[in-house]
């Protein structure tokens, strides 16, 4: 299950590639007397889903469980709601009608408040490990532990610190992958660092605070690409063959801190295994 370096590579070229601000002039070279032009891939369609099943109807949360408190539908998107005042733990919505482990998944997302994220080869069920001081005992079928796709709006905090990182939610890991980075575990805990992708606060600079993002994950084998607005912010290898987050598992989202407002739509999902 140990991904080669020319895998890992490759999968994160084509990512660096879909980014529109990496589309170049195509270049060209001889081939014996001849002239040959080496063309750039064609630029991904975000709204093209050749082979994918949407997986959100737009009307209900068929297919989808959480706590109805927090949860709903309003115009076309999921929307968790966290009033102020209130101390509680993360808010989760879990799709229940399909686990995957090889896949695309393609959404958008905004948060006017609020932290937020995108759970994949998830599990529920599991005791929260740092339950949030004074808050409720946590239902823990709504809990969900395992891989995150992060997405936090720069209001947070005054600055976005997480938006694109790949983070393990209820796990003692925590971040593997910062944005902007590069990196590998094997069964070690601590992951090392193999290279840079751009500076994270100028990837910050490409996330909306105030609008629609189109988030991106592809999972395939032990690696994981993120990417948002076209752009890759992480790449994670998890050579740890007996590792959880390399098995097939659920998907769901993320609704952290009080108060918090996060909306999603659009979701579509190609699986591949």
């Amino acid at each position: 299950m140990r991904a080669s370096r020319d895998s890992v590579i490759g999968l994160a070229t084509l990512a660096l590639l879909a980014a529109p601000t990496w589309v170049q002039a195509a270049p060209s070279k001889s081939v014996g007397s001849a002239r040959v032009v080496l063309a750039q891939p064609t630029p991904r369609d975000f709204g093209r889903h050749d082979g994918f099943v949407q997986i959100f109807d737009g009307k209900t949360l068929r297919g989808w469980d959480g706590d109805p408190a927090v949860w709903r539908v309003e115009d076309g998107a999921i929307v968790a709601v966290r009033p102020a005042g209130q101390v509680t733990n993360n808010s989760y919505l879990v799709y229940r009608s399909m686990k995957a482990r090889d896949f695309d998944l393609r959404l958008e997302v905004k948060a006017a408040v609020g932290g937020s994220g995108i759970q994949y080869r998830s599990r529920t069920g599991v005791r929260w490990l740092t339950p949030v001081a004074g808050s409720p005992e946590p239902d823990p079928k709504w809990m969900m532990t395992g891989p995150q796709a992060d997405f936090w709006p720069a209001k947070t905090f005054g600055r976005d610190l997480f938006s694109g990182q790949v983070y393990m939610e209820n796990e003692p890991e925590r971040t593997v992958s910062w944005r902007g980075q590069v990196t590998q575990r094997t069964t070690a805990l601590k992951p090392e660092l193999l290279g840079g992708i751009q500076n994270g606060k100028a990837l910050a600079d490409l996330i909306h605070a105030d609008d629609w993002n189109e988030y991106e994950i592809i999972a395939r084998g032990p690696v994981v690409l993120h990417l948002i607005n076209g752009q890759l912010m992480s790449v994670h290898i998890n050579d740890d063959p007996g590792s959880l987050d390399n098995r097939s598992g659920l998907i769901g989202i993320e609704a952290e801190l009080n108060p918090a407002r996060i909306e999603v739509r659009n979701v579509w999902l190609r699986k591949l295994n």
